[in-house]
């Protein structure tokens, strides 16, 4: 694939992350997420022929790799201050959205979970990246309980940004910052 191509399936996939992280698997269509791209219709099907699903699946995985290098490369001094600066990143992104963009991956994951297997596949993956990133740097930290803390301290992250975005506030995550200290 040539430069003009590439650049093309990264605007597809870069339009497709900010619709779906807003509007959800079934708030965005194809037409959205054309024009949004800039990219010709053709354009979508040649990079991503299982359409749809190919295209959010590749966007999902995407917005995975970034948060997770974010959470691999974050400078922290220990458990906590790595738990508190994820936070803050995350919380900074939703109110920078004027709270219209939460997790990249839990839109999409609650829309197609029990209907659609390829989409529920990527978020899925996207989710144990994260973990895995989360457990890593908690063995890095010494935690005693990495595996089970990791799945835990991901799980309150994703429920405080929808309390977040759903109040408009950031009030849940400062109380979730103070809170995950006890855990990790």
């Amino acid at each position: 694939m040539g430069t003009k191509g590439a650049e093309t399936r990264c605007k597809l996939i870069k339009a497709t992350r900010s619709l779906i992280e807003s509007h959800g698997y079934f708030g965005t269509g194809l037409n959205q997420i054309v024009r949004t791209s800039g990219a010709p219709r053709g354009s979508l099907y040649f990079h991503f022929p299982g359409g749809k699903d190919e295209l959010v699946a590749a966007a999902v995985a995407d917005s995975g790799i970034e948060i997770a290098e974010m959470i691999r490369t974050t400078e922290a001094s220990d458990a906590r201050d790595l738990a508190r600066q994820v936070i803050t990143f995350l919380g900074d992104r939703l109110e920078a959205s004027d709270w219209t963009v939460g997790c990249p991956v839990a839109a999409v994951a609650l829309d197609t979970a029990s209907t659609n297997d390829a989409v529920q596949q990527a978020c899925s993956a996207t989710y144990r990246l994260w973990e895995d990133a989360l457990r890593e740097r908690l063995i890095g930290f010494g935690h005693p309980e990495p595996e089970r803390v990791s799945t835990a301290a991901l799980a309150l992250i994703e429920g405080g940004l929808v309390l977040a975005r759903a109040h408009r506030s950031r009030r849940p995550l400062r109380q979730l910052a103070d809170t995950i200290d006890i855990l990790v």
